[in-house]
């Protein structure tokens, strides 16, 4: 077994200064993960040339690949820095930031227009007030097994980081907000909401900027069957493209 683990990350002070590489060896250990490593090197920046510089800066949270902070690209794959592990990497681990994101500094990026997509795609339920409403309506077991898949997702943006229609020039939603749609529309109070959402999905950015090239579908972390749920939103799309259009007829 190797002595030690070498880093090659890429760092960046701000969105506007120049991008550069540093190299990090820390001792090895059994069982490492990325982002215990990337700790080790937050407690004593130091380069591999011996060198002191400030600390590596990236996203986390939950530690056990649920809330999708620290999905980074890692030796040219997409994922998560809190599964990724150093046994199962070839050396120099190699850490740059997503790309379809802007970046705040080295390896943390800013996801918020993701989060704004899923709230004007109104991916939630709506209640009405706060007081207990007693039991909703009923859910079939076939139904819940569909909609437990979905509600898997962890906003973590590996899907939209590998598809070519999703970028900071293009309005397209992605597949995850997509797949959210589809979601809460299958919700039995959600689906009063439905044809609201099927309206924003209509817009430019929407389901017709998909490209189908399914790459998203291969690189989620919790195999969220994201192309089959495009094209069941596809099909409610329809439905609602002729409801509505018969409706103003």
């Amino acid at each position: 077994m190797p002595k030690t683990v070498v880093f090659r990350i890429k760092r960046q002070a701000g969105p506007d200064e120049r991008p550069y590489w540093e190299e990090f060896e820390i001792p090895y250990q059994e069982r490492l993960n990325v982002l215990f490593c990337l700790q080790t090197i937050q407690r004593n920046p130091v380069t591999r040339l011996g060198k002191p510089t400030s600390a590596p800066v990236w996203d986390q949270s939950c530690l056990e690949e649920v809330c999708g902070a620290c999905t980074m690209i890692i030796n040219g794959v997409v994922r998560q820095a809190c599964t990724a592990l150093v046994d199962e990497l070839e050396q120099p681990i190699v850490l740059e930031p997503l790309t379809k994101f802007p970046l705040i500094k080295d390896l943390m990026v800013d996801r918020k227009r993701f989060f704004d997509d899923l709230k004007k795609s109104k991916t939630w339920v709506a209640i009405d007030g706060t007081h207990a409403l007693g039991a909703g309506p009923g859910c079939s077991q076939e139904l819940q097994q569909i909609r437990y898949a979905l509600a898997r997702c962890m906003t973590c943006g590996c899907c939209l980081e590998v598809c070519p229609q999703y970028g900071p020039e293009r309005p397209f939603v992605g597949a995850a907000v997509l797949a959210q749609v589809r979601l809460f529309n299958l919700h039995p109070t959600g689906a009063m909401q439905a044809d609201e959402r099927l309206e924003e999905m209509s817009k430019p950015g929407g389901i017709t900027d998909c490209g189908n090239a399914q790459n998203c579908v291969r690189v989620c972390p919790k195999e969220i069957p994201l192309t089959e749920s495009i094209a069941a939103l596809g099909r409610q799309m329809v439905g609602y493209g002729l409801r509505k259009f018969f409706t103003k007829s």
